[in-house]
């Protein structure tokens, strides 16, 4: 029978006792030397609070006999011994109160510290937020848990939105399956479904990045930054029963409006009521839109009404706002920053004197009831109103010139056309007869009175061709009639203007800086104007030359039309308007225009993607893009070409050459190379439709990924 092996001699655990404080100093032998974590003062809170937590290793200090002294030294532990040190200096603590020590004895002083440190693991991170979910379960605030572990509120409500994602998310975050980035990106929507059923389309991509998954959570929401949403406002679409969708671990420009039907509902009731009141006014018709396009007022006449005067009490708020509002510019002048209250001050007193400044404009009741007005939404989601618009077909009948009674008015029976008159019978009606003669004076007869004034036409051309000056003020004229009073007939020179709106315009381009300068810049010239089209003349010829030349520039500029339009090719005008471009040095990228997802990046090939960062950014930048798929990329490259000034071959300078043989060839071959060409041109070198259709190569595919306009 075997006999029993020796048993393993049984583990004594180092004692533990309670020493008086000022019976403990710090060792050398401590292996921490650098600061880091929760510092001493908020330790030194924390003991105070909820008492020691974690007993301290001590060592006898013993004299040179090897007899111990009664004092211990601390080789691990010495935070929380400055941390009670620091209580005693407060009075919080006594020198003599007892402190918790486990006591050793043997080994080495220095593998204690080393061992309580490296053996402590970290708590990991899901722990951590649930713990925080569990202590606001247990009625603490957000504000008494940031102030319990010393953290910022915003960090607390990240650990608290991390414990809320999908609990079949967090326990694949828990076996490392993801990210604490992705699980980032997951918090942006709380719907758990929604969540998992992201998680699943990722599961088998190749493309996990955060981004695409808070794209995924957020598709089909409104981004807070959207005009719609600003002119709502988010306490207005969550009363009546609105989500936002927030990310707590990055800017996210106010968050995502996820009804979108909610919010357009929302836009509709409050066009529709304010379309009300301005119905109200008076006016024949409202037209009412979250947009309109570029140029929808062109082509209308604008009524000319008048600001009303200041009453008393605006005239004083104006005084009083204007006053503090220099006050504040000139108290802070030298500041290199405004204190918050002061900037926000500020915004207030320009709110109120722009409020005050842009007061209705009055017009003529009788106005009024021809001319209607639009109702939008301008860029920075604040209500547009254009009032005092006027359609042709709401003009008065215009009286022929004379009036009624003029008696150099054709007769009926006299072919305005110059042709021959039938009577019923189909024989030509005779010419009128000459009057008889008598002793009054009569009118000049129609046939005699056109002779004259066709020798005088002639000679007026002659002479006008004579006077630049004139004849420059003339087409001036005729151009500022047709610009700005659009049915006057007060200009004998056969010009017109024709200024309609695009045939395509991208999204958001009535609201761009470029739109609004333009437009701007034609209210300033119809403000100086006169309001009827009689006085033109004297005002136009009062206009100093530079005036006169700037005027025409901008009449000349309404008429220019250099829009691709797939169903009317005009390859001369494009020429023609490239030409322009160079002659002008125009620069698409000072005009504002930058490669953006929504407006190139996500319309065309990913082939083209990598084409426009090899131009913009060089071959290293494209490579480091050509792994990912079409969205992504479009995403990636949007980030790469910001301000690098690329621009796609449609925006490019090109020069053309205009020769008298090129304008002359207007044979069929020419004209199909010509259309042939600006298709290529205007299709960067592709021959297609207006849609650029995905080429079969994988490396160019969609993938079937459609890319949100931004």
């Amino acid at each position: 029978m075997a006999s029993k092996s020796p048993s393993a001699p049984k583990l004594v655990l180092s004692s533990s006792r309670d020493i008086p404080f000022n019976k403990l100093l710090l060792s050398q032998s401590n292996v921490r030397r650098i600061k880091a974590g929760v510092s001493i003062e908020e330790l030194a809170e924390d003991i105070a609070r909820r008492t020691l937590l974690q007993s301290i290793t001590v060592r006898p200090v013993l004299d040179a006999d090897g007899a111990e002294t009664g004092m211990f030294e601390i080789p691990a532990g010495g935070r929380r011994f400055r941390a009670l040190e620091l209580l005693v200096k407060q009075k919080h603590l006594a020198r003599t109160a007892p402190v918790p020590c486990v006591v050793r004895h043997g080994g080495i002083a220095e593998e204690d510290s080393l061992a309580e440190n490296v053996h402590r693991a970290p708590l990991h991170p899901l722990d951590q937020f649930r713990a925080f979910l569990a202590m606001r379960e247990k009625g603490q605030s957000e504000e008494e848990i940031a102030a319990a572990f010393f953290a910022p509120v915003s960090v607390v409500k990240q650990r608290l939105r991390l414990a809320s994602v999908s609990p079949r998310l967090l326990e694949v975050y828990a076996e490392d399956g993801m990210t604490l980035d992705q699980l980032m990106a997951f918090t942006v929507n709380s719907d758990h479904a929604r969540q998992e059923q992201a998680f699943e389309q990722i599961a088998n991509s190749h493309y996990k990045e955060p981004h695409v998954i808070r794209r995924m959570l957020t598709e089909g929401a409104v981004r807070a930054s959207d005009k719609r949403a600003q002119l709502i406002g988010a306490d207005a679409y969550i009363a009546a029963g609105g989500t936002i969708l927030r990310d707590l671990f990055q800017g996210d420009d106010g968050g995502w409006f996820q009804d979108a039907a909610l919010l357009d509902l929302l836009v509709t009731e409050r066009l529709r009521d304010e379309a009300l009141a301005l119905k109200a006014e008076g006016w024949l018709w409202i037209d009412a839109a979250p947009d309109f396009p570029f140029g929808h007022t062109y082509g209308l006449r604008q009524l000319r009404g008048e600001q009303p005067t200041l009453t008393d009490e605006q005239q004083a708020a104006w005084d009083a706002l204007t006053a503090e509002n220099d006050r504040l510019e000139q108290q802070y002048a030298d500041a290199d920053e405004l204190p918050e209250e002061v900037d926000h001050r500020l915004g207030e007193i320009e709110t109120a004197i722009g409020a005050i400044a842009d007061r209705p404009i009055l017009f003529d009741a009788a106005d009024v009831v021809r001319a209607g007005a639009f109702v939008s939404i301008d860029g920075s989601g604040n209500l547009r109103i254009e009032r005092g618009y006027v359609r042709a077909e709401d003009e008065e009948p215009v009286e022929p010139a004379g009036g009624a009674a003029n008696d150099n008015i054709l007769p009926a029976d006299v072919d305005r056309d110059g042709g021959d008159q039938q009577q019923d019978d189909g024989r030509p009606v005779p010419p009128p007869s000459e009057p008889e003669e008598d002793d009054g004076i009569k009118p000049l007869p129609d046939s005699l009175l056109s002779e004259l004034t066709a020798h005088r036409t002639l000679a007026l051309r002659f002479e006008l061709g004579e006077v630049p000056d004139i004849a420059f003020v003339a087409g001036l004229h005729a151009l500022c009639l047709r610009a700005f009073y659009r049915f006057a007939q007060d200009s004998c020179l056969e010009l017109d203007l024709k200024h309609s709106m695009f045939a395509a315009q991208p999204p958001g381009l009535a609201d761009s800086d470029l739109a609004q300068a333009f437009d701007a810049r034609h209210q300033a010239w119809s403000a100086a104007l006169p309001e009827q089209p009689v006085d033109l003349w004297d005002v136009l010829l009062a206009f100093g030359e530079e005036e006169q030349r700037a005027l025409f520039a901008h009449c000349v500029s309404l008429s220019l039309n250099a829009v691709h339009e797939a169903y009317n090719r005009r390859p001369r005008a494009i020429a023609h308007a490239d030409r322009l471009a160079e002659d002008i040095d125009l620069d698409m990228v000072a005009a504002g225009w930058e490669p953006m997802v929504g407006n190139y990046l996500g319309r065309v090939t990913k082939a083209r993607i990598l084409l426009a960062v090899r131009e913009g950014k060089g071959e290293q930048a494209a490579e480091a893009i050509a792994h990912l798929k079409k969205i992504p990329m479009a995403e990636k490259a949007q980030e790469l070409l910001a301000g690098s000034g690329w621009v796609p071959e449609p925006l490019r300078m090109r020069g053309h050459s205009l020769s008298r043989a090129e304008g002359a060839a207007d044979d069929a071959s020419s004209a199909t190379a010509e259309v042939g060409n600006e298709e290529l041109a205007m299709n960067g070198g592709e021959r297609h439709g207006d849609a650029d259709p995905e080429p079969a190569d994988n490396d160019n595919a969609d993938d079937g990924e459609p890319i949100a306009a931004e």
